[in-house]
């Protein structure tokens, strides 16, 4: 064997070692991928029905935010009647009892000053 042969044998030792140590990360990382692509399985096996469900929930809400929106509106109707109404009475009521009421007490003024 010449000093070449050996130093091809080295280099070529060398060359498997390295291979050797490389391998064991590369076969670690690949039980990682295994791992990952079982967990990311799982985890599109149960997001299908957790989205189903938040549908339906989104639908469930916008409809009964419908309903809140249509019974606000008409609470702001009523407000606005009930406030015409008050306006109204004050105006057609309002009057006359004041009137009234200065009439009684010029009355009682009256009356109680020839008492005394």
């Amino acid at each position: 064997m010449s000093g070449g042969d050996i130093a091809g044998i080295i280099a070529a030792s060398g060359f498997v070692l390295l291979v050797i140590f490389l391998a064991v990360p590369l076969i670690k990382f690949g039980g990682v991928l295994d791992e990952t692509r079982d967990s990311i399985r799982d985890l599109s096996a149960d997001m299908s029905p957790l989205l189903t469900e938040l549908t339906e929930t989104v639908s469930a809400t916008n409809k009964q935010l419908a309903k809140v929106d249509v019974i606000t509106s008409n609470v702001a109707e009523v407000t606005t009647n009930i406030s015409s109404m008050v306006a109204v009475f004050s105006a057609a009521i309002g009057s006359p009892l004041v009137k009234i009421a200065g009439l009684t007490k010029g009355l009682r003024s009256a009356l109680l000053g020839k008492k005394k």
